[in-house]
């Protein structure tokens, strides 16, 4: 197959992703979900990061409030019905919606300082103990 046609079908999308409110506890372990779910149709991940925990506008299988994470990626135009599928099936996600992204730069496409945030925020979470305090003087 030839590389030009190949390169003019991938194209940068924008995926949003629901998890329920309980997901973040694990924030890493939704960040992780999404990676696989993209990686399974061969996505490129040019960013990841938690948006936003909200309060959703109507239940959602029971949840009042729910955690997005954002994730920008370049993917085979073909690949977007599998990657629906997965969402779809899986069972963490209450929501997604994948859209074109073509209208943004590539800077924000990758959005390190976004990444950067989500990585501290899972690092942080995830630390089982807190940091133990220091003793007065």
């Amino acid at each position: 197959m030839d590389a030009t046609i190949t390169a003019e079908r991938t194209r940068p999308y924008e995926g949003m992703f629901l998890f329920p409110q309980s997901a973040t506890a694990d924030l890493q372990g939704a960040v992780d979900h999404v990676k696989e779910i993209l990686g399974r149709s061969g996505a490129e991940i040019l960013s990841i990061a938690k948006w936003d925990e909200r309060r959703l506008a109507y239940d959602i299988k029971g949840n009042k409030r729910g955690l997005y994470v954002l994730a920008f990626f370049r993917v085979l135009s073909t690949k977007l019905t599998a990657i629906e599928r997965d969402c779809n099936l899986s069972e963490k996600l209450l929501r997604s919606m994948v859209t074109r992204a073509d209208h943004l730069t590539e800077e924000q496409l990758r959005n390190a300082e976004a990444m950067q945030r989500t990585a501290d925020e899972a690092r942080l979470r995830g630390a089982e103990e807190p940091a133990p305090e220091a003793e007065p003087a």
